[in-house]
């Protein structure tokens, strides 16, 4: 049982070093719950576990949680990366060549809203690109709701907005 549990803190790591951005909760759960490889309860102990021992460091907000390998965590994995199966290995490295693109985008895209010392919203919106930032914008608004919904949209309209933005400022 610990030795199962080992594996997929393993998975994780492996996964994490195997790209040069931050996965989300949901594409690591992806990988491991479509192939039936732990429970989603199991997966979230993991995350945890490897969170507090510091192989690994959150960054959340209030749509989601990017998980980012730690040099602890990447020299972890250096070491005991021969404990994970070859078949399971090219499992992660086949899922990550499908999906680098998609994943690669969904992290790219950041968006999280706080209330400011006025009593309103702000809103911050951002892409980044190979750790630089390619737009980073901050909206005030009025109510949660509002903010809410900004954040929410801005994940699937990111880049119709800085095209558009681009096209009116060139």
């Amino acid at each position: 049982m610990a030795e199962s549990f080992t594996l997929y803190k393993l998975i994780i790591l492996y996964m994490l070093n195997k790209v040069d951005f931050p996965l989300t909760t949901s594409q690591i759960s992806e990988f491991v719950l479509d192939k039936g490889y732990t429970s989603y309860f199991k997966l979230q102990e993991a995350l945890s576990d490897l969170t507090q021992s510091d192989l690994i460091r959150p960054e959340t907000t209030h749509n989601r949680t990017l998980y980012h390998l730690t040099e602890d965590g990447a020299e972890t994995i250096l070491y005991f990366s021969n404990k994970i199966s070859p078949a399971i290995r090219q499992d992660i490295d086949d899922f990550l060549r499908e999906k680098q693109y998609d994943l690669k985008e969904e992290a790219s895209v950041k968006s999280d809203y706080y209330l400011n010392t006025n009593r309103e919203y702000e809103v911050r919106c951002q892409i980044e690109e190979n750790g630089s930032s390619l737009i980073d914008l901050k909206l005030t608004v009025p109510t949660e709701k509002e903010a809410e919904a900004i954040v929410s949209h801005w994940n699937t309209k990111s880049q119709e907005i800085y095209t558009l933005l681009l096209s009116n400022l060139l």
